[in-house]
């Protein structure tokens, strides 16, 4: 089963100084955190501040060509968690036929923010990503949970949804 989800932020993770895409299910009841690269990160707070820039970035020209395709995305669904990795599946629609495509969650997300298509989490993965938190060092999950779960709209600062 899928878990509609929207990006709430994006933020800095104050450990390991890496990005983090903050998901939460349209409810308010369920996050999930993903660690993304600099780079990915970058992708997705240009879109969430709408930076135009000078010439089209990946997902600008992926997002070109499937509107020149007539090709549409029905949907981006992060369809697995395994060891320590999410994957993404991007649901493409053109004549009525359908094609699943791999992808990194961060591409998939991307991609959703800049097609305003619907974000969703397999079940499996937000149970798997409970499981494997409380399976590691206790101490620093709760901790990080206790944070995330704490945070409030000044603390998300600029990249707030």
């Amino acid at each position: 089963m899928e878990v509609e989800m929207k990006i709430r932020t994006l933020m800095m993770d104050p450990v390991t100084q890496m990005p983090i895409v903050i998901l939460r299910d349209l409810g308010g009841n369920t996050i999930l955190p993903i660690w993304v690269g600099v780079y990915e990160a970058n992708a997705i707070a240009l879109e969430i501040e709408k930076v135009a820039t000078p010439r089209p970035m990946t997902h600008d020209l992926i997002k070109m060509l499937l509107m020149g395709l007539e090709a549409r995305v029905q949907k981006v669904v992060v369809n697995e968690l395994k060891d320590d990795t999410f994957y993404a599946l991007i649901w493409i629609e053109k004549n009525g036929e359908y094609m699943c495509v791999d992808a990194r969650p961060s591409d998939a997300l991307a991609l959703a923010l800049r097609l305003d298509c619907p974000i969703y989490v397999e079940e499996s993965v937000l149970k798997s990503s409970r499981v494997a938190s409380q399976a590691s060092d206790k101490v620093n999950n709760e901790e990080l949970k206790r944070w995330l779960e704490n945070l409030n709209d000044e603390d998300l600062g600029r990249y707030k949804m």
